[in-house]
C-alpha cells in the first residue's frame, strides 16, 4: 500500500465552557451549530478519541491503524510506542481558561495521570490578549498557598501580552492558562491529563462549579518557574524537547521537506500547495515518510506554516 501523498484527518470538536465559534467563523471548520467549541483535535490516537483519514486512497483508516500497521511507510524510523506519541489541537478561548498544570513524568503515574509538555503558537490574538505562564518573580510556594486559600491567586501569576505569531513552550510542571481572545495551535505529548488549580470561581456547562485538583496541582507545579519568556521573535525553532521539534517556515518560494521520516505541517498564514492539494490557515496535513513529492509551494505570494517532527 503506497503512501505517496499528504494525509489529512477529520477533526474532533470538544465543547468547553470557555470556548467560542471562531473555529467556524475564521477557520471554516464544521463545528456543531449552537455549541461553544473550545478545542479541535486535529491529530489524536487515544482509546477515547481517534483521528480518521478523511479523503483519498486511505480514507477511513484511523491514525492508530497507520501507527500499528504501516509505521515505517508513514512515519519512518521512529521510537517504538503503543500509540502515536503526539496530540495536535487548535484552541479557541472566548473566555480565559482555568489556571492549570500538567504532571511531570516522575509524578504522573503516582498521581494517576500522564505527563504532558506542549507548545502554543498564536494563530490570532484579539487586542489586549494575554497568556499566563509561570509566576511573577519572587513568588514562593507559601505565598501561593495563602493566595489560593483566599481565592486571589491572580496577582502572583505571570501574564504575557501576546499577538498573532507568538509562541511559547509549556513544559510539564508550568502553571499556565490561555487568556480570552486567543486562537492557538497546540502540539503536545499524547496525554489528556490536566490538573485545574484555580478556575476564576466559574460554573461549568452544567451550571455547577468545575472540579479542581488542588492536591495533584500542588504536587505538580514547579514553584521556581518565574517569568518565562515567549520564543524569540523570528525564531526558526519554536520548541524542541525530547518529545517533539516545532519549526516555523516562512514560504516566499517553493521549499522541499528534506528531513527523514514524516512531518506534520500546519498552515498559519496564506495558503500552501503540497501533493496536488492546497491547504489554508488552521489546516493540518501529515507528509508520510515514503512520499516522493516533498515540495511545498506558497499559493499566492507567501505563506507561513509550522513543521512538527518527533
Amino acid at each position: 500500500m503506497a503512501f505517496d501523498h499528504p494525509l489529512t484527518f477529520r477533526p474532533l470538536f470538544m465543547e468547553r465552557v470557555w470556548g467560542g465559534r471562531r473555529l467556524a467563523t475564521e477557520l471554516g471548520k464544521p463545528i456543531p451549530a449552537g455549541a461553544v467549541i473550545g478545542e479541535s483535535w486535529e491529530l489524536v490516537d487515544r482509546p477515547e478519541a481517534q483521528s480518521v483519514v478523511d479523503c483519498g486512497a486511505h480514507a477511513g483508516m484511523t491514525l492508530h491503524e497507520l501507527w500499528t500497521r504501516h509505521r515505517s511507510e508513514v512515519f519512518g524510523d521512529v521510537p517504538d510506542a503503543p500509540r502515536f506519541p503526539l496530540l495536535a489541537k487548535i484552541l479557541d478561548a472566548r473566555e480565559t481558561m482555568s489556571v492549570q498544570v500538567h504532571p511531570p513524568a516522575a509524578l504522573a503515574a503516582e498521581l494517576g495521570g500522564e505527563p504532558k509538555s506542549e507548545v502554543w503558537i498564536l494563530l490570532d490574538a484579539e487586542p489586549g490578549s494575554e497568556i499566563i505562564a509561570g509566576f511573577r518573580r519572587g513568588t514562593t510556594r507559601e505565598e501561593f498557598d495563602e493566595a489560593l486559600a483566599a481565592g486571589r491567586v491572580e496577582g502572583l501569576l505571570h501574564r504575557i501580552p501576546v499577538r498573532r505569531g507568538d509562541a511559547i513552550f509549556i513544559p510539564n510542571g508550568r502553571c499556565h492558562a490561555i487568556g480570552a481572545g486567543c486562537l492557538i495551535v497546540e502540539i503536545q505529548q499524547n496525554s489528556d491529563t490536566t490538573y485545574r488549580v484555580f478556575d476564576w470561581n466559574r460554573a461549568g456547562l452544567d451550571g455547577k462549579p468545575r472540579a479542581l485538583h488542588i492536591a495533584e496541582s500542588l504536587k505538580s507545579i514547579n514553584f521556581a518557574d518565574h517569568e518565562p519568556a515567549l520564543a524569540p521573535a523570528g525564531s526558526a525553532v519554536l520548541a524542541e524537547c525530547a518529545h517533539f521539534r516545532v519549526e516555523r517556515w516562512q514560504l516566499d518560494a517553493p521549499r522541499a521537506d528534506d528531513g527523514r521520516g514524516c512531518a506534520i505541517f500546519t498552515v498559519l498564514d496564506g495558503a500552501v500547495a503540497c501533493g496536488e492539494r492546497e491547504f489554508k490557515p488552521g489546516e493540518f496535513f501529515l507528509l508520510p515518510a515514503t512520499a516522493k513529492d516533498r515540495s511545498l509551494h506558497p499559493a499566492g505570494g507567501s505563506a507561513a506554516l509550522m513543521r512538527t517532527t518527533f
